[in-house]
């Protein structure tokens, strides 16, 4: 079937992909914008994990404020160019990221911007947990290991289950928004506001 240009020119803004790749897709998919998209992701899949190498030194500081005014979310996303940044796709990521963040309330960004006295504590009292429950030594030793997991999924952004998506965690959606997008993406930082507590300053995302 024919692709029209004007079709053409309406996913590359949603996807930030090339031309080509959003032509193909659009022939795969027969012109429905939709299926597009999911064909791009998957396509682009195998090719997230070379882009995510690459220097992000472009992209948008978004703010987020939940419905009432009483809580609100201001996440700095990066990429590699502006015009990926300008993207509706890389709005729609950041938006979804700060809605989750509104909602999870998340530590820190990563496991390693946990901060060190914090996960020292928890380890020892996991460590006590265990050793009260009076089972071997190794047994204990995979058990802490199991719970410091469940600990990093809870308090940890992008180990976080996505709230819209229970089948994938942060981690996934960024992995898909890199293929989809065409570009290396990462999340530098973000603080959470809400009335009454206290603010959690994220550190960078090494």
């Amino acid at each position: 079937m024919g692709i029209s240009a004007a079709l053409v020119k309406e996913l590359r803004q949603k996807t930030g992909s090339g031309m080509m790749d959003c032509k193909r897709a659009l022939v795969e998919s027969k012109g429905d914008i939709d299926k597009a998209i999911d064909y791009l992701r998957k396509t682009g899949a195998a090719k997230a994990e070379k882009k995510g190498s690459r220097d992000t030194k472009e992209g948008i500081v978004y703010s987020y404020i939940h419905a009432g005014g009483k809580l609100g979310v201001l996440i700095e996303l990066n990429c590699e160019t502006d015009f990926v940044a300008k993207t509706d796709g890389f709005r729609d990521l950041a938006h979804n990221l700060a809605m989750h963040i509104a909602a999870t309330n998340p530590m820190c960004l990563n496991r390693d911007s946990i901060d060190i006295n914090t996960l020292d504590r928890e380890k020892k009292v996991l460590l006590e947990q265990a050793r009260a429950e009076n089972k071997p030594e190794k047994i204990i030793e995979k058990m802490v290991e199991g719970r410091l997991t469940k600990f990093y999924q809870e308090n940890c952004l992008v180990d976080q289950t996505f709230i819209k998506d229970q089948e994938k965690k942060i981690s996934d959606i960024l992995s898909e928004s890199i293929s989809t997008l065409g570009e290396n993406i990462s999340i530098r930082r973000f603080i959470r506001y809400a009335i009454g507590e206290e603010i959690n300053f994220s550190k960078d995302y090494i």
